[in-house]
């Protein structure tokens, strides 16, 4: 009888032990619990980290606890991996606030979902505004900084082809703490794709000899248009006067020539000074673009509108006035031009 009172209490000791660690395991599991759920004390208002390739999750908590974020790395790491999903974590920038959990920090490491920034290239701009733009976009790494056209061409991968033109104007999306390369290896590729598309579909007849002076004429005709539709017409005079041998006679191009001594105003003396730029005093197309021409500049380069016209003179209300011979455009410059001097 002892020995079976013996054991009964020895069972209730082992009961009791085995309740005790049940209930501290629904503790800690509680606990846990709560923790994910509660946000993270930080620093500051928020904390921005970017993960490289090749971090571990080890370092990846480090490197969070290091921007900002107010608990031991230890608590971070044994939560990644004990989620099972530290090795999912992608590398990016990324930024949290002061209602971020636990939870929704790696769930936004492993989803990707980036603090990004942008920069914005506009139709019409020149190689130079593109990299004024550049130099001034939010945490982005200046790699292209010193670097020449021809240089930064090279880098591209494009050793020999022009920088001017060659770039889409866009809005792009990128990653805090990237090179400014890896903005404009997306904005050339783009174009260089938009380009190849819109060539495939050029009309048959156009005295073009390849893509590339389709992206110079498509340069000139953003730069003549006021007037969104006007931009086929503007493109059917230009090619109009290629066929025929006639110079374009544009101002855009002579002032792009002029680079940095452009004063504000064309001088008669700019119309008479040959270059390679101006196309008053030659003909056929100058050597390169002269802007960064967009979808509908391209379009028009390849599929003007029909028209017999060789002249066309602005009307001072974004719009132009399109004639076929000179007697007519002159007297639209008159009416158009003359009257507002």
């Amino acid at each position: 009888m002892v020995s079976r009172s013996r054991g009964f209490r020895l069972l209730r000791v082992a009961l009791a032990l085995a309740g005790i660690v049940l209930l501290l395991a629904a503790t800690a599991a509680a606990a846990t619990w709560w923790w994910l759920e509660r946000p993270l004390p930080l620093a500051g208002e928020r904390a921005e980290l970017s993960i490289e390739a090749g971090m571990s999750p080890r370092e990846v908590a480090e490197a969070w606890v290091g921007a900002g974020v107010q608990v031991p790395p230890r608590l971070l790491y044994e939560w990644f991996r004990w989620s099972g999903q530290a090795r999912r974590i992608r590398a990016g920038s990324y930024e949290i606030d002061a209602g971020t959990t636990p939870r929704r920090l790696l769930a936004k490491m492993v989803q990707g979902d980036e603090a990004l920034e942008h920069v914005r290239f506009i139709e019409g701009w020149t190689v130079r505004q593109m990299r004024a733009a550049l130099a001034q976009a939010p945490s982005l790494r200046p790699s292209s900084a010193q670097m020449t056209d021809a240089e930064l061409m090279t880098a591209l991968g494009a050793p020999g082809v022009p920088a001017e033109g060659h770039f889409f104007p866009d809005t792009y999306a990128y990653s805090r703490g990237v090179s400014d390369l890896t903005v404009l290896r997306r904005a050339r590729r783009a174009m260089s794709e938009r380009l190849a598309a819109i060539w495939g579909e050029r009309v048959p007849g156009l005295p073009l000899a390849n893509a590339e002076q389709a992206l110079v004429l498509a340069s000139i005709v953003e730069k003549e248009t006021g007037r969104a539709a006007d931009r086929g017409l503007v493109a059917g005079v230009f090619l109009n006067r290629l066929r025929a041998g006639m110079p374009l006679q544009t101002d855009p191009t002579v002032i792009y020539g002029l680079g940095e001594a452009f004063d504000g105003n064309l001088h008669k003396r700019d119309l008479l000074a040959d270059g390679p730029y101006n196309t008053y005093t030659r003909t056929g197309l100058p050597p390169t673009p002269i802007a960064l021409p967009g979808l509908a500049s391209l379009r028009a380069a390849v599929r003007p509108d029909p028209t017999k016209a060789l002249y066309f003179v602005a009307r001072g209300d974004g719009s132009s006035a399109f004639n076929e011979n000179l007697a007519d455009h002159n007297r639209a410059v008159n009416q158009y031009q003359r009257s507002r001097r």
